[in-house]
């Protein structure tokens, strides 16, 4: 430990694996010793190693370059895990479900009586300029009344140590697949370790999915017909639907492999003839999903799509018009939220935000965009946001202007020190800033991995860890009380012989 973690500084900021130089977080002792007698050489040949087995497993992501073509890049892997202790990620996994079932209680009321905007609760304002709202879904009552029955919520932690939830993905979520792919890249690369540990398992996720999706299928039985509908093969995130197709064993489809008859049955078109389709996993935007009721000149949907939705005969996750809590501005309404429909407080707070339509928090914004990240109501992936501290005037004077004219599209929220985790940088341990995306299943009960996609900015003070903006990812390890024991004391007692000696 001492070779390896003298040296090392998280720079003020709260660290995963250690307090400071030569100084391992409780409960992680045993995992920085390991790490340790690896020794420097060793970690970057494991990384190495690493490496040749995503290429070799086909891993990859797809980016979309400035000319409009389109990059397939090797996913990018940190070796060393991150490790969250058992009791800590039971309250975040509460918190999570909480968060989950007011939004879908919330989803359900907007596309029906819409308590909480009569009650003034949340703004009917924000509701009239929601850019997913789906007016087409108005009255329609979901299987168990879900609406979002996979859900994303990103993590990140300040510098106190204090867990936020950053953002809620509720449209069409992804990553879960490098989740599960990082724990099998991370079991072949560093076996020894696993024989210390026992991070609770993710490898359940596919069947847990496939569970979700069966409750919600039209038609008793004991294996419904359940379909992955993709965009096609140059999605950006192609590679996961086909993974998660494969592991549950359902049928990855495009629009055109569909069609709804005059039954308002969905099937899919087969060798041996039409076979009925049950439940739909779309990765679809709602616009794409049917160009009767949507987008007309969309050719990725399925004609008639909703229509079959709309009468019971097919089920979708998630529902359509559930993005309409996928919205940065709804974000910020989350703790009252959760408050008007469970009467509960959040258990995992949201990151101080500033909502722009508000004329005070407008005011503080554009006096203060410099110590600001800004970012608008609908963009994902990184895009669209200012980082005030990090940005240039001209850069700033040009944000605020954006938001002066459209306020309700932006919330402010201060630049947080989230915190990071070693990463192998050359040979060497650095730290680099991370968050954390779980996945948050809902149907007939609710689920939450454990753990998620860990997420980690490869560039040193980045603090963006997106993938299409140059981020990477790391195994995320839920660690079980008492875990690593057996290897603490034996590496307590390798480190008392060698004094000795």
């Amino acid at each position: 430990m001492q070779r390896a973690w003298d040296e090392y500084s998280c720079e003020g900021f709260y660290d995963e694996l250690m307090v400071g130089p030569g100084t391992p977080r409780s409960g992680c002792e045993a995992l920085a010793a390991d790490l340790d007698a690896l020794g420097a050489d060793e970690l970057a040949a494991r990384q190495q190693a690493a490496e040749a087995s995503i290429k070799e497993m086909g891993i990859t992501f797809t980016v979309y370059s400035e000319e409009g073509g389109m990059i397939d890049r090797t996913w990018p892997f940190d070796v060393i895990p991150r490790a969250i202790p058992e009791p800590e990620w039971r309250r975040v996994e509460a918190g999570l479900k909480q968060r989950v079932q007011a939004l879908n209680l919330f989803i359900d009321d907007l596309y029906h009586d819409q308590r909480i905007v009569k009650d003034r609760v949340f703004p009917r304002a924000v509701l009239e300029k929601s850019a997913n709202f789906r007016p087409q879904c108005v009255g329609v009552d979901p299987p168990l009344g879900i609406w979002a029955h996979i859900c994303g919520s990103d993590l990140v932690r300040d510098r106190d140590g204090t867990i936020y939830v950053l953002e809620d993905n509720l449209r069409v979520p992804s990553g879960v697949s490098y989740m599960l792919e990082n724990r099998l890249v991370t079991k072949r690369v560093l076996p020894e370790l696993f024989e210390h540990y026992a991070p609770l398992p993710v490898d359940d996720y596919p069947s847990q999915l496939f569970d979700t999706l069966a409750a919600l299928s039209p038609r008793p039985a004991e294996y419904p017909e359940v379909a992955v509908l993709t965009p096609g093969i140059y999605n950006s995130a192609y590679f996961e639907h086909s993974y998660l197709a494969q592991q549950m064993g359902a049928e990855l489809v495009e629009g055109r492999d569909l069609f709804v008859d005059d039954d308002d049955c969905c099937y899919m078109r087969t060798v041996d003839g039409p076979a009925r389709v049950d439940v739909i996993y779309r990765r679809i935007d709602d616009l794409f999903l049917d160009p009767e009721a949507f987008n007309p000149d969309s050719i990725l949907g399925v004609p008639g799509l909703l229509r079959a939705w709309k009468a019971g005969n097919v089920a979708m996750a998630n529902a359509p018009g559930a993005g309409v809590a996928d919205d940065k501005v709804v974000y910020a309404f989350v703790p009252e939220i959760i408050k008007y429909y469970l009467d509960q407080d959040p258990i995992i707070p949201n990151v101080p935000t500033y909502r722009c339509m508000e004329p005070d928090a407008l005011k503080y914004v554009v006096e203060h965009i410099a110590e600001l990240v800004v970012k608008p109501a609908n963009e994902s992936g990184g895009y669209g946001m200012i980082v005030g501290p990090a940005a240039t005037q001209a850069e700033r004077n040009k944000f605020v202007q954006l938001v002066k004219k459209d306020p309700r599209n932006y919330i402010a929220q201060p630049t947080l020190g989230i915190s990071t985790v070693p990463t192998i940088v050359k040979n060497a341990l650095e730290p680099r800033h991370v968050d954390l995306r779980p996945f948050i299943l809902s149907a007939d009960r609710q689920s939450v991995t454990m753990g998620g996609l860990t997420r980690v900015a490869l560039r040193k003070g980045s603090l963006v860890v997106n993938s299409s903006q140059g981020g990477g990812s790391k195994d995320t390890w839920i660690i079980p009380e008492g875990a690593g024991e057996q290897s603490q004391v034996e590496a307590q007692a390798q480190t008392q012989s060698q004094s000795q000696s």
